[in-house]
């Protein structure tokens, strides 16, 4: 994976990440999706975003989810701007909790929409930042570890894509890349299910579907899409 540019050059390029929305965003919105599903969340979004405010909605996973994250912006408060500026997650299981004063606006909007729990994690790659993935709960409650470290694991692939996107790897919704990423986008998918079916980590989960794979001389693609589908369950 290589790292962009810093300073305007790297702004410029995350400038062509907000215009070529309209083509790339099947792609993060399967993202979204498979965010959402895995941490048992109510939506997830993806923003990109410069420090000198240029910013844009890249991808979310419901029509909702996308005006809780685009209020963020037209209001200039909330988690995932914070953890823009700190370079660092934000992370708020209870969105009563103090959330009205670090953002009095925000927080009884986000609120009205039916969220309780926000969790912003920054995209970046060193001291570049290209941006946030926000993940949405409907009810109040942290995340647990094995949760967290997948909410980090989807954040990188983000930034992958991301990467790739903007150095023309990733054409069209259909390329090969696009592809690649949304097989590894349902891996990561099944591996969340399977984590929750078993109750195990998330290295595990992976553990277990492979040796299904193995036993059933099945591809490791064609099990995790099994899964993902609900046509099949390894804990039956």
């Amino acid at each position: 994976m290589t790292s962009p540019a810093g300073g305007d050059e790297h702004d410029a390029l995350v400038r062509r990440l907000v215009d070529a929305q309209p083509v790339d965003a099947g792609l993060l919105q399967r993202i979204c999706l498979a965010t959402v599903e895995a941490l048992s969340a109510s939506g997830s979004g993806i923003s990109v975003m410069t420090a000198d405010g240029m910013r844009g909605v890249c991808a979310t996973s419901d029509p909702v989810s996308e005006r809780v994250e685009e209020l963020q912006f037209i209001l200039g408060e909330g988690p995932c701007i914070d953890a823009f500026a700190a370079r660092r997650p934000i992370l708020t299981a209870d969105l009563s909790d103090g959330a009205g004063f670090r953002w009095p606006v925000y927080t009884p909007a986000a609120r009205d929409a039916g969220v309780r729990a926000v969790f912003a994690f920054p995209l970046q790659v060193g001291a570049a930042r290209l941006g946030v993935m926000d993940v949405f709960r409907d009810r109040v409650g942290p995340l647990t570890g094995t949760e967290l470290q997948l909410a980090f694991t989807f954040a990188e692939l983000t930034v992958e894509a991301l990467l790739n996107l903007q150095q023309g790897d990733i054409s069209a919704g259909d390329g090969a890349m696009a592809l690649d990423f949304g097989r590894r986008a349902e891996l990561f998918q099944a591996q969340g299910m399977v984590m929750v079916q078993l109750g195990v980590s998330i290295g595990e989960a992976l553990v277990r579907i492979r040796a299904y794979a193995f036993a059933e001389n099945r591809r490791l693609e064609d099990v995790a899409r099994d899964i993902v589908q609900r046509r099949l369950r390894l804990d039956g």
